[in-house]
């Protein structure tokens, strides 16, 4: 006799509108040019979509001089420093911009705040591609990196010099929202972004998590482990009371050791995660347990983006 478990599945969970849009883009490319299509980096943080895309004839690369010259590139949801977009248009490429709006919303920040004449101040993870490409905004040195309380207080700058701020769009809201008290604390005057750079489908899914977090014995976040967003999730849950709270790409994935005398577990996706691997979850554990499915919803999401014109049909 199977054991009883009740799954509680997060809602909103899995694509934000970001990434369903730039897998359209890739999609829509391959039919209106054929394949191959060119995509620089993963177009968005998961293996299975990536991986999909493949099949259908998107090959990813990491840089444009690993696409011929004939054929269409895309650059991916994360956005690109604008070197990049320049070096196309020299090369004159035919090329396809899927950053996520949200992101490029960030982009325009930074510009106009160094418009002005102020220092940036990011807040955001070296190293993860939606930071290259919005340090790569502005040129090197207008914007300083900070990713901990300690990073703001070791900030040097010159007396009177105007500041304004920018976030990574999927960062933790609560962590950064420590960060940003202690900027302010540090930098009366500095300057803020009209709305919150942090993205709703980031914010959304926190909250949910939030939500389930003390009533499950686990969490399990379906995402990669080069998602921000993802990762985000599984430390939310931890700080919010799911100590056993973890990451998995697939089902394959799962330490079904962890779960071992579970009653109930929350189930959720980063925002580039498809919906078909939480499928896949729950019909792992219906092939353990007696499950019962219970939905959680916090928020309905109705956001959409419009596509390129250039992939207009």
């Amino acid at each position: 006799m199977k054991p009883t478990v009740i799954l509680k599945l997060a809602s909103p969970r899995g694509f934000c509108a970001g990434v369903d849009r730039a897998i359209q883009i890739v999609e829509l490319a391959l039919a209106k040019f054929g394949a191959p299509v060119y995509v620089r980096h993963e177009i968005v943080h998961n293996r299975f979509v990536v991986q999909s895309l493949e099949a259908k004839g998107a090959v990813f690369v990491d840089e444009l001089t690993e696409v011929p010259e004939d054929r269409p590139v895309i650059f991916s949801a994360h956005g690109v420093p604008k070197a990049v977009p320049a070096e196309a248009e020299r090369r004159q490429m035919l090329f396809v911009d899927a950053t996520c709006p949200l992101v490029s919303k960030v982009h325009r920040e930074a510009e106009r705040h160094h418009e002005t004449g102020r220092r940036l101040v990011l807040i955001g993870h070296a190293g993860h591609p939606e930071v290259i490409g919005t340090m790569g905004q502005l040129p090197d040195g207008a914007v300083l990196l900070v990713e901990t309380m300690a990073d703001v207080a070791a900030l040097s700058l010159p007396a009177g010099q105007p500041l304004a701020y920018i976030t990574q769009t999927t960062l933790s809201v609560d962590e950064t929202a420590d960060i940003l008290a202690a900027l302010k604390a540090r930098f009366p005057q500095i300057e803020g972004p009209r709305r919150e750079d942090i993205c709703y489908a980031t914010t959304n899914r926190q909250a949910a998590v939030k939500s389930m977090a003390a009533g499950v014995d686990a969490m399990l976040v379906i995402g990669a482990p080069n998602s921000s967003n993802s990762i985000r999730l599984v430390e939310v849950a931890r700080r919010a009371g799911c100590t056993n709270a973890f990451l998995v790409q697939r089902a394959q994935d799962i330490d079904w050791a962890r779960l071992r005398d579970v009653r109930a577990v929350g189930i959720t996706a980063g925002a580039s995660a498809p919906e078909v691997l939480v499928e896949e979850v729950v019909a792992a554990f219906n092939e353990r347990y007696d499950v019962r499915l219970e939905a959680v919803d916090t928020v309905r999401e109705d956001v959409k983006f419009k596509i390129p014109r250039i992939l207009e049909i």
